[in-house]
């Protein structure tokens, strides 16, 4: 699995791990994520501005 980080503050959502206090549950695919969502750290970026993580899947937060 995949991890995705908000090239802003570095939040990193991790496929793996998916995000509870987001409603994604662990094995959430980042292609199902909707696009409309923005990251839940800073809530300027949005899913497409996010990047590929450069270390992998890590924990979300």
């Amino acid at each position: 699995m995949s991890a995705y980080i908000c090239p802003v503050c570095d939040y990193v959502f991790d496929e793996a791990s998916g995000d509870a206090r987001e409603g994604f549950p662990p094995g959430t695919a980042w292609d199902t994520v909707p696009d409309e969502w923005c990251c839940p750290d800073c809530g300027v970026r949005e899913k497409v501005d996010f990047l590929p993580h450069p270390a992998g899947a890590r924990p979300a937060g």
